[in-house]
């Protein structure tokens, strides 16, 4: 029997396709049952279109045979079958696909669905096989055909005997070596999983015997093993079907089942949509952070489906960084995918379905936070970082999306609120929404610069998370408010006095204590937001002390960045009549006065002390 070469660029293609094309050689087993699907579909249509011809549905099915001893694996279907000439046109020039033709011919027919467009995915069985033998019988004919090849040295056609219309795809595994495990791809358990992996919503059953123990019959302890035909497949994906007909544990059941989580998701969103991109999701959002999620190694995404076939596992391009929480998966027969089918092209279909899901999962947000509150804070407290890094990384860009998602814990209401919430309680006479930033919520509640805001009445948002301030800085304003530190040196709230003639009047007093602190402090100044306490700092321009402490705390921190402090001073203490009292009296009892006041106003702040030996010195000698 002469031997038939491939095309010269078929083989160039091959040898392509063997070692360059698939990432991962499990993918071979997907393509194998895809095309056997495709050839199932176009059985189907024949039936439909031929009225001479029965349809029985329970004669369309997939067989998988693995046989350890003679280290064979078969994919069987029922399908139409090749011709002689379609074996050879078919598998015979690479890139040349019978799906893809079929398709082009019945492409405005509905029901028609077809997966495979490449033609190359026949040829990933050459990366686990030495050789491959496809036998074939065509639909209508009574003449069976086989086609064997080891590779790009050519193959072979030959007559053979098939009792049924279909095709057997038959492989020779390769031998295991130490740096390949070809046995996985004989091992039923393993072949089962990677049928649940990819292929586990391909319309038409996917059969393989399974080895089982029993009791044997008459006996109470003696067990045999015998084999019994089981289906691996699911068949039908949860989203198409229709949402009336499921139920809120049915998608519980299938978000436990994908692994997405291991308790029930805090929300589950079941999109469908056809039109210019068809497309089918379901989305959860998980009630806990997976273990990883706030690590460089957690990798974020959705699960590709195209047909019900998977493409990717973990499609990033599909949710923005700060969504990058939501589990799920997106089905659509629109993508553009590469050759190998591993990967997406990027394309405007996929940028199109990016911003739906996007748009949908914020309106689902923002409907938990309305309907169901205590879930929100819930997912909130899970994933509020997230959002609030969302607005500082692509600096304001995703502002419409995040702004009526982030939260702040208030000094009025005792939990998180809302920017809205915070806005719409505003006074009259109020110019600004007021924030304090620091470690703790009770370390912000005792801030000296919190008395007379707090005696206003006014509310403050307190930042306990080191991406707070950051975002809130890209922010600026909501609704038209700005925002303002509490610590700002600008802050325009008046005690009820006017002390510019303390300032003037002892200005040389505030010059004096600014000298003996150096470049520690910008300046020295009488405060008009203290009340009972001595002292507080204030910081002017953009870095905050809390910023300060974020920054120098980075590993590849930031060169010579700090907040620009002012030291308060409460002129209505008596603290204040103790620096008056030293200034004319004893300068180096003033200077030593300064320095514990500053100490003291970084501690408030939780800022180290440089020397806290030299401060304690200080103390001892004042006391």
């Amino acid at each position: 029997m002469a031997k038939r070469q491939f095309k010269s660029e078929s083989k160039r293609l091959l040898n392509l396709m063997i070692n360059s094309i698939y990432t991962h050689k499990e993918i071979f087993l997907r393509e194998l049952i895809s095309n056997a699907s495709d050839a199932i579909d176009k059985s189907y249509y024949l039936y439909l279109t031929n009225k001479d011809l029965v349809f029985n549905k329970d004669d369309f099915y997939i067989r998988i045979t693995p046989d350890e001893d003679e280290r064979t694996l078969t994919v069987s279907d029922t399908g139409i079958g090749m011709t002689k000439e379609e074996l050879d046109s078919n598998l015979g020039v690479i890139a040349k696909s019978g799906s893809f033709d079929f398709k082009e011919e019945n492409e405005l027919k509905e029901g028609i669905d077809i997966i495979g467009q490449f033609g190359v995915g026949f040829y990933s069985a050459f990366m686990v096989a030495e050789k491959v033998t496809v036998i074939s019988r065509k639909e209508g004919s009574e003449k069976a055909y086989k086609w064997e090849s080891s590779g790009i040295d050519g193959y072979t056609i030959s007559p053979c005997e098939k009792d049924k219309v279909g095709t057997d795809v038959i492989l020779k595994i390769k031998p295991s070596t130490e740096d390949e495990d070809y046995d996985e791809f004989l091992d039923p358990y393993n072949l089962k999983r990677l049928v649940k992996t990819y292929s586990d919503f391909i319309k038409y059953p996917i059969k393989m015997k399974m080895k089982k123990r029993r009791l044997k019959e008459g006996s109470k302890n003696e067990y045999e093993d015998y084999y019994e035909d089981e289906i691996l497949n699911s068949m039908v994906p949860i989203w198409r079907k229709n949402k009336n007909e499921l139920k809120e544990e049915d998608y519980v059941k299938f978000y436990k089942e994908k692994h997405f989580g291991f308790d029930n998701p805090l929300k589950y969103i079941h999109v469908s949509t056809e039109g210019a991109v068809s497309y089918n999701a379901i989305l959860y959002i998980p009630a806990k952070a997976p273990f990883d999620y706030y690590t460089k190694e957690f990798e974020k995404g959705l699960e590709l489906y195209s047909n019900g076939v998977m493409i990717m596992k973990k499609c990033g391009e599909l949710l923005p960084d700060y969504f990058g929480f939501v589990q799920g998966l997106v089905d659509s027969p629109d993508f553009s995918l590469n050759i190998s089918r591993e990967m997406l092209q990027h394309d405007r279909q996929l940028q199109f379905v990016a911003k739906k899901l996007n748009e949908k999962i914020k309106s689902e947000l923002l409907s938990m936070l309305k309907d169901e509150r205590e879930n929100y804070e819930k997912f909130y407290k899970q994933f509020g970082r997230t959002l609030k890094y969302g607005l500082y990384s692509d600096w304001g860009i995703s502002r419409e999306t995040l702004e009526d998602l982030i939260m702040f814990y208030s000094s009025h209401e005792k939990k998180l609120v809302t920017l809205d919430e915070y806005v719409s309680r505003m006074k009259e006479d109020q110019k600004y929404i007021y924030y304090a930033t620091g470690e703790s919520i009770d370390k912000l509640s005792k801030l000296p610069q919190a008395e007379l805001i707090a005696d206003k009445g006014y509310e403050i948002l307190y930042f306990i998370d080191e991406i707070d301030e950051f975002a809130i800085k890209v922010l600026l304003t909501y609704k038209d408010k700005e925002f303002k530190n509490i610590s700002s040196s600008d802050i325009d709230i008046d005690a009820g006095k006017d002390s510019s003639g303390i300032d003037e009047g002892n200005k040389d007093l505030f010059a004096f204590m600014k000298e003996a602190l150096g470049d520690k402090v910008k300046e020295v100044r009488a405060s008009k937001r203290l009340k009972t306490h001595p002292v507080c700092l204030a910081t002017e321009g953009e870095v905050s002390i809390e910023m300060e402490k974020v920054l120098k705390a980075m590993p590849d921190k930031p060169a010579d960045i700090h907040a620009q402090k002012i030291l308060e001073i409460n002129t209505n203490h008596k603290i204040y009549e103790k620096l008056k009292d030293a200034y004319e009296n004893d300068r180096e009892k003033l200077k030593k006065y300064s320095n514990v006041l500053f100490n003291q106003a970084l501690l408030i702040e939780g800022l180290t002390i440089d020397d806290p030996v030299q401060y304690a010195n200080d103390v001892y000698e004042l006391i």
